[in-house]
């Protein structure tokens, strides 16, 4: 097909592949949304098992509504051809990604596992079984979220287009029952899924062979070898859950993805207790290509960001009490009491205020306890803190200067006294930070300041609503400007933060190492140009030029520490006493 053309009101753009279907990125011409057009080929369309398989496609991927599962917008016909519209996707699949070594460390392959377990528990509850899970059927956007694709062959309680006998589905991933031509029930998901989590952790499938029949000879006859797990440092408890999910009886593999995760999320969290990468990184592709992020130069690559916390020593069994062990014991009640301390939530502790005033602004409480962080919505320990109720505003920078004898920035809006200041440096917010008798907040810090405890993707909830920020497609907005700090009360996030996401970026301490291509963006808009050996720093939530995304809650840029801009401000944190 020659391009440009157009299918029904989708002006076809781009060829991205295909086999018996061809996608195209396209452009809906009714909203200007990019999407991804699937339009089955003319040959195909000749098929009539094929284009019922289509159909069946377009039915089960169109009534999911879940963040890893890709999402079908509309289904339809044109000139006898059938087409759906799917969500456009910026980033690459997982095959890619592990056979380039790119998807992190241990933490962050794990974390990509778990929302692959979320997304095929979410399908089973819906009846349906995929029956083709494959790193190619997988693919990680550039802000490090998964999306489960392609259900050309799945499986509803409802339908049945698989002929008596007849197999389907990618061989080195196919379970025993699979193979033998047996009913597909979710176990075969199960068993898939373990192998893909073989092949992400230890970077190789467990079986290769030359032929299709040794492949199945393999599966049906010979245990699997665990020793590339090992290898590769995975600890034997997730071992165990790969032997547990490959287990060649299906009753024996774990019940549901619903124990699947929760095996995961356990992993994951013994992980933590021991040394680990704080700032475990997975890089995906290209630098995200997201409108007026600072305000020309692309943030560095996505990443899913795995911290150290202190977590919960109540996790662990009650042991035998012996004699000897008394010492012990009561030296662990002293690090129980200090850790309940330290969180905030030793019982008959002072409840502390919900609301902070200081001389700069209000602050409120963002109570300790863990929260769903970044795409992979692992949950992180933090003690309690306070966090700005605003973005710093002219107003009180405006009395630091003062006090200080320091210049106003360049551009200061002296009109506008309940704006956020703009126009200054990290290092000039985090000196006004200090002369607050606060500090600037961690990623992570702002993160659960702006989005709660529960993993949502917006300050005040899951509901995509431009109207609630500051952003560049907000239609309230006639043209994009900055706003009152305290303005949109109703994108509060659940601890009454209001504009996290929009109005300006925000600084954040994590001192971030730049890519290339970041610092050439930058080079065209800074004298002297920046180097890599200088330091960079994060930002956080958008700005007022920047379309609202899902991701804005836990994706961070870098800029560095001298760079000041007018989408970029800053609030603060302090400490509980």
């Amino acid at each position: 097909m020659e391009l440009p053309a157009r299918i029904s009101k989708y002006e076809l753009q781009e060829y991205l592949g295909g086999g018996m279907s061809r996608v195209y990125r396209a452009r809906d011409t009714m909203i200007g949304r990019t999407v991804a057009v699937k339009i089955l080929t003319e040959q195909a369309c000749k098929d009539p098992e094929a284009k019922a398989r289509f159909l069946q496609e377009a039915r089960v991927a169109g009534n999911i509504s879940h963040d890893n599962i890709i999402r079908v917008y509309e289904f339809g016909e044109d000139e006898g051809r059938p087409f759906m519209v799917m969500e456009y996707l910026r980033g690459e699949d997982l095959r890619s990604l592990i056979k380039t070594n790119r998807t992190g460390d241990l933490h962050c392959k794990l974390g990509l596992a778990l929302q692959i377990a979320r997304a095929l528990e979410h399908i089973h509850t819906q009846k349906i079984v995929h029956r083709d899970i494959k790193p190619e059927n997988i693919q990680v956007t550039t802000s490090g979220v998964v999306k489960l694709m392609d259900f050309g062959i799945a499986k509803s309680e409802n339908t049945a287009l698989t002929r008596p006998g007849f197999t389907l589905g990618t061989p080195y991933y196919m379970a025993p029952e699979q193979i033998r031509g047996m009913p597909a029930t979710p176990q075969v998901d199960i068993y898939a899924f373990g192998i893909l989590l073989f092949e992400l952790v230890a970077g190789t499938r467990p079986t290769e062979a030359e032929s299709i029949e040794k492949i199945f000879y393999q599966i049906l006859h010979e245990p699997l070898d665990l020793t590339p797990l090992s290898a590769a440092g995975a600890p034997k408890m997730l071992c165990d859950l790969v032997a547990s999910c490959t287990d060649k009886d299906p009753a024996k593999r774990p019940a549901s993805f619903g124990t699947v995760c929760l095996e995961l999320e356990r992993v994951l969290r013994r992980m933590q207790r021991g040394p680990v990468d704080s700032t475990a990184t997975l890089r995906v592709i290209v630098p995200q290509d997201r409108a007026g992020a600072v305000p020309t130069p692309a943030p560095t690559p996505a990443r899913i960001t795995v911290p150290m916390s202190i977590q919960a020593l109540a996790a662990a069994p009650p042991a035998k009490t012996r004699p000897w062990l008394m010492g012990g014991a009561a030296l662990g009640v002293v690090l129980i009491l200090a850790a309940l301390v330290y969180f905030g939530v030793l019982p008959g502790m002072p409840k502390l205020a919900p609301v902070l005033s200081t001389p700069t602004g209000e602050m409120v409480l963002v109570p300790a306890g863990s929260f769903l962080s970044g795409a992979a919505k692992i949950p992180v320990a933090l003690p309690a803190f306070y966090i700005d109720k605003t973005e710093v505003t002219n107003q009180a920078y405006a009395r630091y200067c003062a006090e200080k004898n320091r210049p106003l920035p360049e551009l200061f809006l002296k009109d506008h006294p309940d704006y956020p200041v703009v126009n200054i440096t990290y290092v000039d917010a985090q000196e006004f930070a200090k002369w607050a008798g606060k500090r600037l907040p961690t990623p992570q810090e702002w993160e659960k300041g702006a989005r709660g405890r529960d993993g949502r993707l917006y300050p005040w909830g899951n509901d995509r609503d431009p109207k609630r920020a500051n952003v560049l497609d907000n239609p309230d907005r006639k043209a994009p400007d900055l706003m009152a700090a305290d303005s949109l009360p109703e994108g509060a996030s659940p601890y009454q933060a209001l504009n996290t996401v929009g109005n300006v970026w925000e600084f954040t301490d994590e001192f971030r190492a730049p890519n290339e291509a970041t610092i050439k963006a930058f080079a065209r808009l800074m004298t002297p140009p920046p180097t890599a050996d200088e330091p960079w720093y994060t930002i956080s939530g958008g700005a007022y030029d920047t379309k609202l995304a899902d991701s804005l809650l836990w994706e961070t840029g870098s800029v560095p520490a001298r760079y000041k801009a007018f989408n970029i401000g800053f609030r603060c944190v302090k400490d509980v006493k």
